[in-house]
């Protein structure tokens, strides 16, 4: 079996599209190649100064996130809305690539709505709080996250 990170790429965009499409956003065109790592695949879901960017290689990988000149990871960006408890879908521990685009997708619904909305401050907030979490040390993200 060939693996066909654009192929699979395609297929988890038409469940990322039912989200982000409603929004304003459109698709780029998908760019595949090889590199060091392998055969990859990425593409972006832009609408004005937003721009969702995502990357495939064995499974559904870099998430980020851009407003104007900020831009923030999938990971960092849900820690900062949703807390040390968590609740986001994506990243999960499916075999299952598609299950990686459905656990996005969920996210994106439920928890990136200042993102989807274009509200640049709420965004910039949570900009602000994930590079503020990011710079701790570990033993201060811990305590942090504990409060």
């Amino acid at each position: 079996m060939t693996h066909n990170p654009a192929g699979i790429l395609e297929q988890g965009c038409a469940i990322l599209d039912r989200v982000l499409r409603p929004h304003g956003f459109s698709r780029e065109e998908i760019v595949a190649g090889k590199g060091s790592g392998g055969h990859f695949a990425t593409t972006a879901y832009v609408n004005h100064d937003r721009k969702l960017e995502i990357h495939f290689r064995f499974s559904l990988g870099l998430v980020t996130y851009h407003l104007g000149l900020l831009s923030v990871g999938h990971d960092e960006y849900m820690k900062a809305v949703l807390g040390s408890k968590g609740g986001n879908k994506y990243p999960g521990f499916s075999n299952e690539p598609s299950d990686a685009f459905q656990d996005l997708a969920y996210d994106l619904e439920n928890f990136a709505q200042s993102f989807l909305r274009g509200d640049s401050p709420e965004f910039s907030g949570y900009v602000t709080a994930a590079k503020k979490q990011s710079s701790l040390t570990g033993f201060a993200r811990l305590a942090n996250s504990e409060s």
